[in-house]
């Protein structure tokens, strides 16, 4: 039986571009210059997925700025005084908040889709930032002028159509990326944050119908920016029942960097849906290690002893490179475990054949 096998997207962009997107920042280059290297890099990342024997590809995330904040860029009301996400090396993310209304993306994910569609033939899967992360962007003290009724009636709109234009462009699939979904748990064991995120993302897949769903799925891991998590210590016990609630066709779970794997494999079956497929990750993206294919197959026949193989796929534990400026994990060394992957699960198809 095949088994299906995805990309999360994010892979390191090359150096000439970190630089390039560090020298843009600082007014150093101009935009046509910058453009000039992204697409340098995005050629180069599409052949070297191609390479890997992929099946279904991403454009590696090269001209996002980042997963979480590609729809405000170039955005200039926003204020540096957001939510600050700490991860356990010590190290923090702040995300800005808007100023004033109303509020609308500067860029949509179809965009991304359309360069690297131009660049392959393969299936290409667009990953979009979840409704409750750009949430966290209006400020705790409220606008005058816009209230947070009017803010999340503006969002939503902007959401569905980030996820809408990119399934009309011909994405192969939509993941929503909900990375904060642990991280909630963090900040409010109650779930009282979590079960309001659940609520605001369901507002958006509401607006699909049951056949598009099948094509958006939802992406949760712990972080992984600069080789650490910001939640990795959150047990799944208290976030799978909840995220299986959101009403997506595909979940993509970090899991080979999990230390109690049957465990996490009894909450996944006790709370999937039968209509949900789970892709697991069987490759850890925070260990330099490069994992053999027989240790990815390994892996997948544990995870089937205990879910079905008609519910399941295999993914990577997070996008190698979330955040533009994350250098920890090599460009060779993602393409190396992204083909570790592939042919691990290759060698699972054969073996579920004899």
């Amino acid at each position: 039986m095949k088994i299906l096998t995805e990309p999360i997207g994010s892979v390191p962009r090359p150096k000439y571009l970190v630089d390039g997107l560090k020298a843009f920042a600082q007014q150093e280059i101009k935009g046509a210059e910058l453009d000039i290297l992204i697409d340098a890099a995005l050629k180069d990342t599409i052949s070297r997925f191609e390479q890997t024997g992929s099946t279904v590809i991403t454009d590696g995330e090269q001209s996002k700025p980042s997963f979480a904040t590609y729809p405000i860029n170039g955005l200039t009301t926003l204020a540096p005084n957001g939510v600050v996400i700490p991860f356990a090396d010590g190290h923090t993310r702040q995300l800005p908040t808007i100023t004033t209304g109303p509020f609308k993306y500067q860029a949509y994910a179809s965009s991304y889709l359309a360069k690297a569609k131009q660049l392959t033939n393969l299936p290409v899967k667009q990953a979009v930032i979840a409704v409750s992360a750009i949430s966290l962007l209006y400020p705790a003290e409220g606008i005058a002028s816009y209230p947070h009724e009017h803010f999340i009636a503006d969002l939503l709109n902007e959401a569905e159509a980030d996820i809408r234009q990119s399934l009309q462009g011909g994405a192969y699939n939509v993941q929503i990326d909900f990375t904060e979904a642990r991280l909630a748990l963090k900040l409010d064991p109650s779930a009282g944050l979590l079960k309001s995120f659940i609520d605001l993302n369901n507002k958006v897949l509401e607006r699909f119908t049951a056949a598009e769903r099948k094509k958006i799925g939802v992406h949760s891991c712990p972080g992984g920016d600069h080789d650490s998590t910001h939640s990795a210590d959150i047990s799944y016990a208290g976030l799978l029942p909840y995220l299986f609630q959101l009403k997506a066709g595909n979940f993509y779970l970090e899991f080979a960097g999990e230390k109690d794997k049957r465990s996490v494999l009894g909450f996944i079956k006790e709370s999937m849906q039968p209509e949900q497929r789970v892709f697991l990750g069987v490759i850890d993206v925070l260990n330099p290690r490069i994992e053999t294919p027989e240790e990815v197959r390994d892996l997948i026949f544990e995870a089937l002893d205990v879910l079905p193989i008609s519910q399941f796929g295999t993914t990577d534990d997070c996008g190698f490179s979330p955040f533009a400026d994350d250098a920890s994990t090599s460009r060779d060394t993602a393409f190396e475990k992204i083909k570790a992957r592939v042919k691990g699960t290759q060698l699972a198809e054969q073996l579920l054949q004899r």
